[in-house]
């Protein structure tokens, strides 16, 4: 039998790291003005960190003294206080730190080589800090570009520009990514952007990274072409020209075709002027973009979904109308604002509370994976997040079933048992009465008990009360136009 006894270990080697009578290195930390100087014992330092231990052999050898003296200018004195205390007792102390202060802790134990924090903070933060790195996309996205050893942390960079450009675009210089970071884009084929924007885009990069050349093409030496073109001679394969429309050839693309080969701009100038022409060029396919259900008339800006169509939200816009005691006249006076979708902000309560909390007259929208069945609910109340389960009591919600999209056969069934209408809970998302029930384990999974029965609603919405997943979900506020 083994017995482990890790806690004390820690404790011990924590006291050591803080007892002056045995450290046989010195580590000047941070630059003027905020320049701290650490001991600390060499064995311990060269087997935890594989940087310090290269960092202070080199040291030895060239320092005939017992006491071993080496510098860490890039990292400050708090950041690496926390640092030493993970070295020495496999501790993270991370209360009282800001987003920022982990993001500074990352870098370091990336400089320092300590592959397991590394791991877990790249973790830690696209599960529990996602949000503020949104916000704070420019700062999050130059530190991931610093060191291939951050893959996570730049695939979450990457996955946020593909699936929303242009909220990333407009929170930060796009001109500033890295040229590996550009390519890591544009060559997805998820990229939600229309293919003249992408080229628009690598062309202003390509003018940052060329700052005397001025914009107009028509101004430009063949000099300036070439330059341009060696600039962008990674990014121009991976456009996909032929995607475009002639339109957009003639006005955006016609204008740098010394940008492009002889050959190959021959081929894309036959392409629009004769559709049957084949070119000899790898034609790359084009982009898988998110299309959305065209509204009908007086649902135009009213909702954007990519569950629903009009004839939907019609019909649940008149079901507002007929209960909710005539708040909304009509669809016409009434606008539904998107606050979360599965399949672009996550699948787990945690993410459901923090869009959804707080927000009263929401609908919620939810597609049965393998199936064309939508069902959902609606709210009337603001959606909460207790640690314990708590019953809200509103006479005015109901949930509703629609079957291959099927107005005709949309089964609308109003609350019974007014005291059990909505529960609310840390480890649920949209949970009406115990009719639908969307649940995880704990609120940073996703959802893994999703299923309908009949209980305080009218009517059973669904044929079987067996546990279903989810393919994506919507919720929405209903807002006065």
């Amino acid at each position: 039998m083994s017995t482990q006894f890790f806690s004390k270990l820690s404790q011990n080697y924590i006291e050591l790291l803080k007892d002056d009578k045995y450290y046989d290195v010195t580590i000047e930390v941070g630059e003027d003005p905020n320049v701290k100087i650490f001991r600390a014992h060499m064995n311990i330092l060269c087997y935890r960190s594989p940087y310090l231990q290269r960092n202070l052999a080199s040291n030895k050898r060239n320092n005939d003294n017992f006491l071993v003296h080496i510098k860490l200018p890039n990292i400050s004195p708090e950041i690496f206080q926390i640092i030493l205390e993970y070295i020495y007792g496999g501790i993270l102390s991370l209360d009282g730190q800001d987003t920022l202060d982990f993001l500074k802790i990352l870098v370091a134990a990336d400089e320092l080589c300590l592959q397991e924090l590394v791991n877990y903070l790249q973790k830690y933060l696209i599960e529990n800090k996602s949000e503020w790195m949104e916000q704070h996309f420019e700062f999050t996205q130059q530190i991931s570009s610093r060191s291939n050893n951050l893959s996570e942390l730049q695939e979450f960079c990457t996955n946020l520009m593909v699936q929303s450009p242009e909220k990333v675009f407009q929170s930060f210089d796009f001109t500033s990514l890295s040229e590996k970071s550009l390519i890591s884009l544009i060559k997805r084929d998820d990229l939600q952007m229309n293919e003249v924007e992408v080229w628009e885009n690598i062309l202003k990069w390509g003018l940052a990274q060329n700052s005397t050349l001025i914009p107009d093409p028509i101004t430009w030496t063949d000099d300036d072409f070439k330059k341009m073109k060696v600039t962008l001679q990674n990014c121009i394969p991976l456009v996909r020209f032929f995607c475009l429309s002639s339109k957009e050839f003639t006005y955006k693309v016609r204008p740098y075709q010394k940008l492009l080969s002889n050959q190959f701009y021959e081929e894309l100038l036959n392409s629009y002027l004769d559709p049957d022409s084949v070119s000899i060029y790898n034609v790359l396919r084009p982009r898988k973009i998110v299309t959305r259900s065209p509204p009908l008339k007086n649902t135009a800006q009213i909702i954007d979904s990519q569950i629903v169509d009009s004839g939907i939200v019609s019909t649940i816009s008149s079901w507002i109308d007929k209960t909710v005691d005539k708040k909304f006249a009509n669809v016409n006076e009434y606008k539904f604002e998107l606050l979360l979708r599965g399949s672009r902000d996550g699948f787990t309560p945690k993410k459901f509370h923090e869009l959804c909390d707080g927000k009263h007259n929401t609908i919620t929208f939810i597609k049965i994976r393998g199936t064309e069945e939508i069902i959902g609910g609606y709210n009337p109340l603001k959606w909460e997040s207790p640690n314990r389960g708590t019953w809200s009591k509103t006479k005015e919600s109901f949930i509703f079933s629609f079957k291959d999209k099927n107005i005709k056969d949309a089964i609308i069934s109003n609350v019974k048992y007014e005291e059990y209408a909505i529960l609310y809970n840390s480890t649920v998302g949209p949970y009406f009465g115990s009719d639908i029930i969307i649940g995880a384990y704990s609120e940073s999974v996703d959802y893994t008990n999703s299923w309908c029965r009949k209980c305080y609603y009218e009517k059973e919405i669904r044929e079987t009360p067996d546990k279903f997943s989810m393919e994506d979900y919507e919720v929405f506020q209903i807002k006065k136009q």
